[in-house]
């Protein structure tokens, strides 16, 4: 066994390996600091502020979350007053859900939040470094179909 405990290179040299383990190093990271019901309120208020008005449904699509699960989510948001929901003119058995001035300050404070553990995850990169993998990251990924979440 090396001193230094590295597993094998043919492991090392994986792409695949690695994104597994940069991805649980930032999801413990992420629990450090943004407990998991504020997570979930991260990515729906992010979706509102990016799209706009958006039906439950829609959101579920969006970030691919089971419709039940958006029901909750929107519920705990709409008690907080960080969302509103009315029924959709056009077909009154949907709600549209659209983001609040509180909401929109939340979602400025998880930000803030979810930066910080970027910065964390990602302090050996330069600025020049992290755009160029979240740019390549993101061509990985739009190569490859949707998996459900």
């Amino acid at each position: 066994m090396p001193d230094d405990s590295q597993p094998p290179l043919a492991l090392r040299t994986l792409v695949s390996w690695q994104a597994g383990r940069v991805a649980t190093i930032g999801a413990r990271l992420t629990g450090m600091r943004i407990p998991l019901e504020a997570r979930s309120d991260f990515a729906v208020l992010s979706a509102l502020q990016e799209y706009g008005p958006l039906s439950q449904a829609d959101i579920g699509r969006a970030l691919g979350l089971d419709r039940n699960n958006v029901n909750g989510i929107v519920v705990r948001l709409e008690a907080d007053e960080s969302v509103r929901r009315s029924p959709d003119p056009t077909d009154r058995r949907r709600n549209i859900v659209t983001i609040t001035t509180n909401g929109a300050e939340r979602l400025a404070a998880l930000r803030e939040q979810a930066n910080a553990v970027q910065d964390e995850l990602l302090a050996a990169l330069s600025l020049t470094d992290r755009d160029t993998l979240v740019r390549l990251l993101g061509e990985v990924l739009a190569s490859h179909p949707a998996q459900p979440s």
